[in-house]
């Protein structure tokens, strides 16, 4: 059983991204803030290190 919706593109993943976020828009919806977890998980590793 599934909770949740899934959708495959066929393009690259920064054309997905701004294609949500402009459908969300027209919908009435925005998106209130991104985190780079690349960037988050880098900073974490070199505190350990």
């Amino acid at each position: 059983m599934k909770y949740y919706f899934e959708k495959t593109l066929n393009t690259d993943f920064e054309t997905a991204v701004s294609e949500t976020v402009e459908a969300l828009k027209q919908e009435g919806f925005g998106v209130l803030s991104e985190i780079d977890l690349h960037e988050k998980l880098k900073n974490v590793i070199e505190t350990l290190i």
